[in-house]
């Protein structure tokens, strides 16, 4: 069997998740990993892989189908993704909802004049929590949909807290309001606004003689992630960040609420879907090797731009052919 040829962008917590995904992944391989850091300093789990620096990567345009990208929506992604979508098929996670669109120009506009595709904003939110809320909007369009996120340790919060001038290190956690959740199931949510759905704690580690006011202040109202909401900022050492903050859980629920049937006789229907993850890395990592996958054999049919979840078929994710989905799944 010949294997897609994989290269991870960024070996942080989600390059090593894709890594240990690919190992679960018969069809694929990984061929190298590319970072700014100095190749000798990694130590990758796969013993057939390179590591490389990032200045290297063209050399690699002949030795590899796809590029998972790693890195963070708030400064890597919005550079990196056109970039590589210039030269490789690429995949990435871009998490900043507010400019989905802009960042799915830049990236249609290289991959195009590439000739690669680039399937972007892949993970579970946005992502497969993406399409539920598509589903359930299709299939109930009287009715209303509510996500719901965590508890649990979001990465592209996180990151975004590690990027404030004086933080040393730091976590965010999303906790969804039980009340806010039951109105919700119950179809009784439209009054519900962004601040009513959701609590953001955060917990820093301040650098030696950081403004740690400002510090709060500055989390406290970055847009597109903490200004809409209540939001915690909780300053600990680093020795309680690493005993208490290591972990990474996550997941969440999407809620569909509508109702079918006539005015007089009308049946309330309401479609959920959950997630539980003990790790979001390695989830939102196994998220992106199988879309992988799918644009790889995208770009092996002569297709090329930029693409979302909502464009992809779901058999072209999976490693079994269409006859045995049809038989096993249908």
């Amino acid at each position: 069997m010949e294997k897609i040829r994989i290269g991870i962008v960024g070996y942080g917590n989600l390059g090593r998740g894709v890594e240990l995904s690919l190992m679960q992944n018969p069809d694929m391989e990984l061929v190298a990993v590319f970072s700014r850091r100095d190749p000798n300093t990694l130590t990758l789990l796969t013993e057939a892989a390179s590591a490389v620096h990032m200045d290297d990567i063209l050399a690699y345009e002949e030795k590899i189908d796809v590029m998972i990208l790693c890195g963070g929506s708030a400064t890597d992604l919005p550079t990196q993704s056109p970039e590589v979508a210039r030269h490789f098929n690429m995949i990435d996670s871009f998490d900043t909802h507010a400019h989905v669109n802009d960042h799915y120009a830049r990236v249609d506009e290289m991959a195009k004049l590439g000739g690669t595709v680039g399937i972007i904003s892949v993970g579970w939110d946005p992502g497969l929590f993406s399409l539920n809320r598509l589903y359930g909007e299709a299939v109930l369009p009287q009715g209303e949909t509510f996500t719901f996120w965590g508890p649990g340790l979001s990465q592209g919060h996180s990151d975004a807290i590690r990027r404030v001038e004086g933080v040393e290190n730091g976590v965010q956690y999303t906790v969804p309001i039980e009340s806010a959740v039951e109105k919700a199931r119950q179809g009784q949510g439209a009054d519900l606004t962004t601040r009513d759905k959701h609590l953001r704690q955060c917990y820093v580690v301040a650098k030696a003689g950081a403004d740690t006011a400002k510090i709060e202040e500055t989390i406290k109202q970055m847009p597109n992630y903490f200004a809409d909401y209540d939001t915690e900022v909780h300053f600990v050492t680093a020795e309680e960040l690493a005993t208490n903050h290591s972990k990474m859980p996550h997941g969440g629920f999407v809620i569909r609420s509508g109702e079918t049937g006539q005015s007089q006789s009308q049946n309330k229907q309401v479609i959920e879907y959950q997630l539980k993850e003990d790790s979001n890395p390695e989830f939102t990592a196994s998220v992106l090797v199988c879309y992988a996958r799918a644009a790889h054999r995208l770009s092996k049919a002569g297709e090329s731009g930029a693409r979302t979840v909502f464009d992809i078929a779901p058999a072209l994710l999976s490693m079994k052919s269409n006859e045995q989905l049809r038989a096993e799944m249908l």
